[in-house]
């Protein structure tokens, strides 16, 4: 049934394509790389860290999934993603300061580098190599840019889902249209 398809369909692309997506996927993979070089398996911030990693991910995969029947879940779902996301964040800075390591400042070279990398490159192949050879604090600190990038990234992309359910409606308002459409024919 045609109609039926055209009701949940969220577009022309799949959550795959997603900026948001694709930097979550970095993130979450980059996550499971430092975790598992620098923070011993036993301890709870291991698991910790990885899972708001994942969960940022994930979230946004099921909010754009469910946004095709209900914008006010998949709303939440994304907040529940941004609210795993500065976990992981608040993680990366706790791991840098109870270790005597430094954050890069927000002006400084390094940021500033990370930020046009974090632009550019949205393949987590690229940052896992680019982290073989670099420290705890350099791959902590990168973290905190592609996390800071992902918060900006997310909140656009959810005021751009709120004008879009305003101008098309969601799953009742289309369910209403097709339904006024058949009694018109």
């Amino acid at each position: 049934m045609k109609p039926t398809t055209k009701i949940i369909d969220n577009g022309h692309w799949n959550y795959e394509t997603l900026i948001c997506y694709k930097k979550a996927v970095v993130i979450y993979d980059l996550t499971f790389h430092f975790c598992s070089r620098f923070i011993d398996k036993r301890d709870r911030t291991h698991d910790q860290m990885i899972q708001a990693a994942r969960s940022g991910k994930q979230n946004i995969v099921e909010g754009y999934t469910d946004a095709s029947t209900s914008y006010e879940v998949a709303l939440k779902l994304y907040n529940i993603a941004r609210g795993s996301f500065k976990e992981l964040l608040e993680d990366c800075r706790d791991y840098l300061r109870t270790r005597g390591l430094g954050e890069w400042s927000v002006d400084s070279a390094q940021t500033k580098a990370m930020r046009r990398i974090g632009k550019e490159q949205l393949e987590s192949s690229y940052y896992i190599e680019f982290a073989e050879s670099r420290t705890d604090e350099v791959i902590a600190n990168m973290l905190i840019v592609l996390l800071h990038q992902e918060d900006v990234v997310l909140v656009n992309f959810m005021e751009k889902e709120g004008e879009r359910f305003k101008q098309e409606g969601g799953f009742r308002e289309k369910l209403t249209r097709i339904r006024l459409a058949e009694r018109g024919k």
